[in-house]
This record gives C-alpha cells, sequence and structure tokens, in this order.
C-alpha cells in the first residue's frame, strides 16, 4: 500500500486535511526509520488518596459518583480501603484532580 500524491487545488484543502496529510507523512516516515517522533512517559502513583481528591473537590460521595460516572458503592470501598483503582481509573482520578471542570465539561458535551 502506497501514499498517493494528489493534486488538488488549494482552495478545497482544509487545514484538517493538511494536517493529517502531514500526520500521515511524519508516520511513514518513523516506520521507515527516518525520524524519531516524540514520546511521553507518563507515571501513575500505585495509591491515589480518592477521599482526598474528593474532598478537595468539594463534593459528597453521592455527588462525585454522580458527577464523574462511578458506582458509588465502589467509590466508597476505595476510600475505605478495601478495594482499589485500576491504572485506568488512577488516570481518571489524576486529571479529575487536576482539572475537574474539564471532566465535567467532557462529560456534559
Amino acid at each position: 500500500m502506497g501514499v498517493r500524491n494528489v493534486k488538488t487545488p488549494s482552495k478545497r484543502r482544509t487545514k484538517l486535511g493538511l494536517t493529517l496529510e502531514q500526520s500521515a507523512k511524519e508516520i511513514l516516515a518513523h516506520v521507515k526509520g527516518e525520524a524519531q517522533l516524540p514520546t511521553r512517559r507518563i507515571v501513575l502513583p500505585d495509591e491515589v488518596n480518592v477521599k482526598r481528591i474528593r474532598s478537595k473537590v468539594g463534593m459528597s460521595q453521592a455527588e462525585f459518583a454522580r458527577a464523574f460516572c462511578i458506582n458509588p458503592r465502589t467509590l466508597q470501598e476505595w476510600e475505605q480501603g478495601r478495594r482499589k483503582p485500576d491504572a485506568t481509573t488512577r488516570a481518571y482520578l489524576a486529571v479529575i484532580a487536576k482539572n475537574r471542570e474539564a471532566v465535567l465539561d467532557a462529560l456534559a458535551s
């Protein structure tokens, strides 16, 4: 499978299309070993203090669970130490702790 070079008038090419084209070229160069793409290293803590995160945003357990689509019983068990959130949930909780409004906006969309 090759990359086609489509000649279209510049009036018809959108910013999104140009961005996608550039991204495809970067990926191809990376696959061929001609380019090194930037990477990020994400480190999640093994332990998360869910109660502290909830208290910091000033919500009751019921409000927090409802706002962030978390089962209330699961939230209680995390806070009481009977269960621990998995890695994906720890990442989600880290985002809530850092920028609660962004998460609420995203969930409302």
